[in-house]
């Protein structure tokens, strides 16, 4: 009797099976140029509409793409990146900046390196007379 009742839940239970979102597809510059070609070809009454659904692209696109096309864009769209376009000013002030860093690095070392140097050289014995940097002969 229990075994009845949990047949029917299980058959009343609606699927809960997530579909995955279709997602738009994106044409590149080259497929463009060719179906643009394909469409330029076409003669008879139906053959770009039959295209077209082989395809799966709308009319609408063809009109954009032309416009595209005549004014040039469509040529230039392979090499354009989207988005902002980096300041090369900033690039040049950060890339300096890391090496500002980099070389203050070095020097805080080399100090120490002179710094051991010298205790050492005390410790043994040696009287070194440290020349000075700031005399220019």
């Amino acid at each position: 009797m229990s075994q009845n009742f949990s047949d029917k839940v299980n058959e009343e239970m609606p699927k809960t099976e997530v579909v995955a979102k279709a997602k738009r597809k994106q044409f590149t510059v080259a497929e463009k140029q060719r179906i643009l070609r394909e469409v330029d070809a076409c003669q008879g009454s139906g053959e770009i509409g039959a295209m077209l659904r082989r395809e799966g692209i709308y009319s609408s696109y063809l009109t954009t793409w032309r416009r595209q096309r005549d004014s040039g864009e469509l040529q230039g769209m392979s090499s354009q990146k989207r988005g902002p376009k980096p300041n090369p000013d900033a690039i040049e002030l950060a890339k300096l900046r890391r090496e500002h860093e980099r070389l203050k690095e070095r020097m805080r070392q080399a100090e120490l390196i002179i710094e051991v140097q010298k205790k050492v050289a005390l410790m043994l014995g040696a009287n070194l007379e440290a020349p000075n940097l700031d005399d220019p002969r």
